[in-house]
């Protein structure tokens, strides 16, 4: 759930008794959205007794580190994203044109003095002089 706009007024004790009812139902996203997460600070809810307290402080910072890793990990994975798209066109922007040709390739030709002692030891296997 995203947070809630910010809101400077301090929750009424009704309000914090009602989200505090919402927790022990397990019903978290009701209180969500009745305002668990709206800006107000956490000694708004010392006037509450310490079970009920204790609950909707906890809960409020499980929710906190629950998003905070969410976000986190979507921001991460954006990084991830952003690396593999930059690496795929680096690679695609190196990679060499292939040119065909209906040509058969040939084969290089040798450096003069390796022709010259490949011709004298054929003449020497073939029996006959250079």
């Amino acid at each position: 759930m995203p947070h809630r706009p910010p809101d400077a007024s301090v929750p009424p004790r009704l309000l914090l008794e009602r989200l505090v009812a919402l927790l022990r139902q397990d019903d978290v996203d009701a209180a969500i959205d009745a305002g668990l997460m709206d800006a107000w600070p956490d000694a708004d809810a010392d006037g509450l007794d310490a079970d009920a307290r204790a609950l909707l402080l906890a809960t409020r910072q499980r929710l906190r580190t629950a998003w905070d890793a969410r976000a986190r990990y979507e921001a991460r994975n954006a990084r991830l994203a952003q690396r593999a798209a930059e690496r795929d066109a680096g690679r695609r922007a190196a990679a060499p044109a292939e040119v065909v040709d209906a040509a058969p390739t040939k084969r290089p030709a040798l450096p003069p003095g390796a022709a010259a002692l490949l011709a004298r030891a054929k003449a020497r296997a073939g029996g006959g002089t250079p």
